[in-house]
């Protein structure tokens, strides 16, 4: 006679097979919360490179002549300065680049000569990176405890330390190119370095871009690793776009 027994669909066979479903169960949305934290917290897009800013087709203010240049400048308001880091999470890399800046920056340069014969000779600047913010809460957070240490370390500085003699053409408006030898202190640990700047004279200021790359180890740091699951890579950027006012 036709078997009349219910037909049941295929179950695990022993506790084993059970514990590996729910294994299988928990990797899978432990997956999902990765890839949910990856693509929401960190894809973002970050602020491109701090570069000159493009001249105005009319100034609205008369360049300063040769003569006019020479004394003292100051650091103006809208300046800016800050970090550029590659974070990784987990096993991921990041979409793009952490970038933190901030506006609170004091100092000033000392031009001396006259027409063609310009000379930077003096200058230093101060970086309050306790004030340092990104598009994250979370890492502006860290930061204070993690790699630069703010909390302990608010203040980087950089003072010259050779003069600079401007190119010929620094009063015309157009782009040079110069390099910056002078003492750098970050993370409370002080390092003469070489930075290479582009600056522009246009109308009564003065701009200066530049940027220097170093190992996190170079000043005392350590790149910040955040549980293993956020880390950072082996070097950091420092960059700043400084625009100086006559004093």
């Amino acid at each position: 006679m036709p078997n009349t027994r219910r037909r049941s669909f295929p179950r695990p066979r022993s506790a084993r097979a059970w514990l590996l479903s729910a294994l299988a169960g928990v990797v899978a949305v432990g997956a999902v919360g990765v890839l949910f934290i990856y693509f929401v917290l960190f894809s973002h897009s970050a602020p491109a490179p701090l570069a000159l800013t493009s001249p105005a087709a009319t100034v609205q203010s008369p360049a300063l002549t040769s003569t006019e240049i020479a004394g003292a400048w100051t650091v103006a308001s809208k300046s800016v300065a800050g970090y550029r880091v590659h974070e990784r999470l987990a096993f991921l890399s990041a979409p793009s680049d952490a970038v933190g800046r901030t506006s609170q920056i004091t100092g000033g340069a000392t031009i001396t000569g006259s027409a063609s014969a310009l000379t930077v000779s003096a200058a230093s600047f101060t970086v309050n990176v306790e004030s340092l913010t990104s598009d994250q809460s979370m890492r502006d957070s860290h930061i204070q405890t993690l790699g630069l240490e703010s909390a302990q370390f608010p203040h980087a500085t950089f003072v010259l330390s050779s003069p600079v003699t401007l190119p010929a053409n620094a009063t015309s408006g157009a782009e040079i190119a110069v390099a910056l030898h002078g003492a750098l202190t970050i993370h409370g640990v002080m390092k003469t370095v070489t930075i290479p700047v582009q600056a522009r004279l246009t109308g009564s200021d003065i701009e200066v871009v530049g940027a220097i790359t170093f190992p996190w180890g170079e000043f005392g740091m350590q790149a910040p690793n955040i549980g293993g699951f956020v880390t950072v890579d082996g070097t950091a950027t420092m960059e700043f776009d400084l625009f100086l006012k006559h004093s």
